[in-house]
């Protein structure tokens, strides 16, 4: 289970209150200024340290330092729940898809800003038609064989990294299946880096591009 970390230290006690049986998971601190790290380690997680900012290099970072035959990939804003990961690797395990993601249901009004509800909305729609993957989110949450992910190669390492993987992943013929999931607000205390502006989620799309050209 990998958890990519940019000041969530306010948000780990509540994001690993219910790891799964069996789930061992590595918070990774992608150059945090807060007290991530010794929080991630009081709740039991393993700890790696990237210091090369994006979230493609924070993902890679944790994927390498897993060792479990799948990795699960979520944000660490508390937003979502380890327990929904549970579904989606019964169906990598079982055979029935090579990829299972979340698609997010805010749990509220007011849950999910107008500008990054908009921004989602293109960029899903931008990978069904790169990928032809039925997807309407951008795989906040994910499953697969850690094998299967490395031997795709996935280059991005900023915010274009899901687009890169989803293309890739076509590419390649996997079979990909959404879940629906829950989706509350993140943590007090912690601000997200896409979500919490409009500038944040500009330099999605622009990062995405990058990746389409």
């Amino acid at each position: 289970m990998v958890i990519p970390c940019r000041d969530e230290g306010p948000a780990l006690p509540q994001v690993l209150v219910d790891v799964p049986d069996g789930w061992h998971v590595i918070v990774v601190d992608n150059g945090s200024t807060d007290d991530t790290a010794a929080v991630a380690r009081s709740l039991g997680a393993t700890v790696v340290t990237e210091h090369r900012p994006g979230y493609g290099a924070a993902v890679h970072a944790g994927v390498l330092a897993a060792t479990a035959d799948h990795v699960a990939v979520m944000d660490g804003d508390a937003s979502m729940r380890l327990r929904d990961l549970e579904p989606m690797l019964d169906l990598v395990r079982s055979g029935d898809v090579t990829m299972a993601v979340g698609r997010r249901r805010p749990t509220s009004r007011g849950v999910w800003p107008w500008h990054a509800r908009a921004g989602t909305l293109a960029l899903a729609t931008m990978i069904r038609r790169q990928s032809g993957f039925g997807i309407h989110d951008l795989a906040p949450m994910r499953v697969c064989r850690r094998a299967d992910l490395l031997a795709l190669g996935v280059e991005d390492r900023r915010f274009g990294y899901p687009l890169e993987l989803m293309l890739k992943a076509a590419a390649a013929g996997w079979s990909v299946r959404e879940i629906d999931v829950d989706y509350d607000r993140r943590a007090a205390g912690t601000r997200s880096k896409v979500s919490g502006s409009v500038r944040g989620t500009a330099r999605v799309i622009h990062d995405f591009a990058g990746v389409l050209r």
